[in-house]
């Protein structure tokens, strides 16, 4: 059995109280490894090792010094790639399908990006009168927060862990990573090749373990961390931001959301289709993006539902070495639970259950396993728990819409906002509509297509700040201007 261990100033040590917890396939229920859980000790271990790291050699390297190590940091991901791919399927049991294409590519892809973006990202320059007519030049610079404390989810693992340190360290900070303690295989991963391509020791530190009383809360109400980046649900942002505002330190957050697709008549139904049965049923709908409400125009409202029925039945359920499968099983058994308190709550509030609504028969070896049916449903009121409520499972409420109006008032009327589809070939209706809808990133007959120079984020209880391209820059920098009088 695998032993994961901390990654502390460039060494793997085990936790000094000897505590660990187990890793579980999530497609079996099997154990894959034993993971040491950080106490403080450990923690502040791996922020003083990123403190004193800021000050060694990675903190006097160019711009073009650390671009090149980052280069190397996402050849050695793509060298090692069966390696990430199955510890990435091992930990999610997600499709080899999904993630060979999704999940590693990415992993590697935003370390090339950031580090090539900060090479050639511009800041200001401003001349000036001065009363003895001499002038001035004010200039700005770059420089980094200091230390990142980051926080990643189990959903995508990799990538999006490193969609937070890609941008940290080619900005010159140091991290301190704690991932989800469902997912740790692929951030101890990438510590050997952080190594490998030569990142100097203290500059990527990863510490194990859970939330409250744990590895989580221990670092973001370490003082020397400067700033905290963290995806995962609204409850534990709204804590962690209680933590960080001691010190007034700097948060960026993608939180929850519960997001709206709206279809209208004048689309092209396949592509709606297509597009939906992703954005529904993707990774097991464990996607914070994904699609949980679809408002569907009246004329097309039964043909759409029909057709999304049959989609949803013609998944395969399977482990991620079928090469058939595209849906495998929900993160945990836990989380199963709480899919499926949903799915009966749905029942209870008078929905009716157009497919799935309970657990696939599975063989015997995989019994043990975190499954659940692809789950649609009509007929629910605007205020019903499962129309209102992030389930974060393969499943949606359907609900017919008569007005353009409508659907962009339904589609507005919860506190989140991350991100929102529409599907129409009426040009002046997407751009009209898209215009009104209270989400950080609104896809137009597509979804999940990701230019990583854009904006990314949500709005109202869906996050804070943005990410991707130069506005990662500007959460992971401090801009600092010099004016010299002339």
């Amino acid at each position: 059995m695998k032993e994961i261990k901390h990654l502390i100033n460039g060494a793997f040590v085990g936790s000094a109280s000897g505590r660990t917890f187990e890793d579980v396939n999530p497609a079996n229920g099997q154990v894959i490894a034993r993971v040491h859980e950080a106490g403080r000790a450990e923690v502040d271990a791996a922020v003083q090792a990123a403190r004193a790291a800021l000050k060694g050699p990675w903190g006097k390297m160019s711009v073009s010094e650390r671009a090149e190590i980052l280069h190397r940091v996402a050849d050695g991901i793509t060298a090692r790639f069966d390696e990430f791919l199955e510890a990435e399927c091992l930990d999610t049991g997600k499709p080899k399908s999904l993630a060979s294409h999704i999940d590693i590519p990415r992993g590697a892809a935003n370390f090339k990006v950031f580090a090539d973006l900060l090479k050639n990202v511009a800041t200001e320059a401003f001349e000036m009168a001065t009363p003895d007519g001499s002038g001035a030049i004010n200039y700005a610079v770059r420089r980094p927060k200091g230390v990142i404390g980051v926080i990643s989810p189990w959903n995508l693992p990799l990538l999006l862990m490193t969609w937070k340190v890609g941008p940290a360290l080619a900005c010159g900070n140091t991290v301190v990573v704690k991932p989800s303690e469902e997912t740790p295989l692929t951030t101890a991963l990438l510590g050997e090749v952080m190594q490998a391509a030569g990142v100097p020791a203290g500059v990527y530190n990863v510490v194990h373990g859970f939330g409250p009383d744990s590895a989580g809360a221990f670092l973001t109400e370490h003082p020397d961390v400067n700033a905290i980046t963290f995806t995962g649900e609204t409850r534990t942002g709204e804590a962690i931001m209680r933590a960080a505002a001691k010190g007034v330190r700097p948060v960026s957050f993608e939180l929850g959301g519960k997001n709206a697709g709206i279809v209208f008549a004048d689309c092209d139904l396949d592509k709606a289709i297509e597009g939906s049965m992703r954005s529904v049923f993707a990774n097991g709908g464990q996607v914070c993006l994904g699609t949980e409400r679809l408002y569907v125009e009246r004329p097309i409202f039964d043909e759409f539902v029909a057709r999304l029925k049959a989609g949803a039945e013609s998944l395969v359920i399977g482990t991620p070495d079928d090469p058939q499968a595209n849906f495998g099983p929900l993160i945990s058994l836990q989380h199963r639970e709480k899919v499926l308190s949903y799915y009966q709550k749905a029942v209870d509030e008078g929905a009716t259950v157009v497919t799935g609504g309970g657990v696939p028969e599975m063989p015997a070896e995989l019994a043990g396993g975190a499954w659940v049916q692809p789950t649609i449903w009509t007929g629910l009121a605007d205020g019903a728990a499962v129309v209102t409520e992030e389930i974060f499972g393969p499943c949606c409420h359907i609900r017919p819409f008569d007005r353009e109006e409508e659907a962009v008032e339904l589609a507005n009327s919860l506190p989140y906002g991350l991100a929102a589809t529409i599907w129409t070939e009426n040009t002046s209706r997407a751009h009209r509509v898209a215009g009104q809808l209270e989400a950080g990133i609104v896809w137009v007959n597509s979804w999940f297509l990701r230019d990583l120079r854009t904006a990314f984020g949500g709005s109202k209880q869906s996050g804070i700040g943005r990410e991707g391209g130069v506005h990662s820059l500007e959460f992971y920098t401090e801009l600092k201007n010099i004016c010299v009088k002339l």
